[in-house]
């Protein structure tokens, strides 16, 4: 497995025009590429031109629309090792919290000496189902306030 260290206090915070820039390029870019092979090249360059299967360039417009939003961004390898707080920060939870979760079965982890490693790939399957399961839990209740009646949107006290 491959070990990770993220600093997340050495994200490079994207400048306004960086921002910017990131923001015009994906929009371009989104208009091109729908399942096809996508060639670049260099200006003022006589190579070869960089050839990119549609699934790359779809993440390349997908990261730079996050610059473009003002978001720091990062890859991770999905069999990268996260330390606990680590992942924690991913799904957004305490890391005691999460270290309940990996106790319980619902993460799978490994122990190297102390400390427990994840790997990115569980973590981020366990955030799919968590998020998964809400959203059925919220159509469920959609449902059930359309059977009640109760998603009509009126105004409080209105007679």
């Amino acid at each position: 497995m491959t070990a990770l260290a993220i600093k997340l206090d050495e994200l490079h915070e994207p400048s306004p025009d960086e921002v910017q820039a990131a923001r015009q390029a994906a929009r371009a870019l989104s208009r091109h590429g729908a399942g096809r092979m996508i060639r670049f090249t260099v200006e003022d360059q006589q190579e070869e031109p960089i050839r990119l299967p549609a699934t790359i360039f779809a993440m390349v417009v997908d990261l730079l629309s996050k610059l473009g939003n003002g978001n720091a961004v990062t890859i991770v390898p999905v069999e990268a090792e996260l330390t606990t707080q680590q992942a924690a920060d991913y799904l957004n939870v305490s890391r005691p919290h999460l270290v309940k979760l990996l106790e319980r079965g619902d993460v799978p982890f490994r122990m190297v000496g102390t400390h427990r490693k994840v790997r990115a790939k569980d973590v981020i399957n366990y955030r799919i189902q968590v998020d998964g399961a809400r959203h059925e839990a919220l159509r469920v209740m959609s449902i059930t306030d359309a059977e009640l009646g109760l998603d009509v949107d009126e105004p409080v006290g209105a007679v």
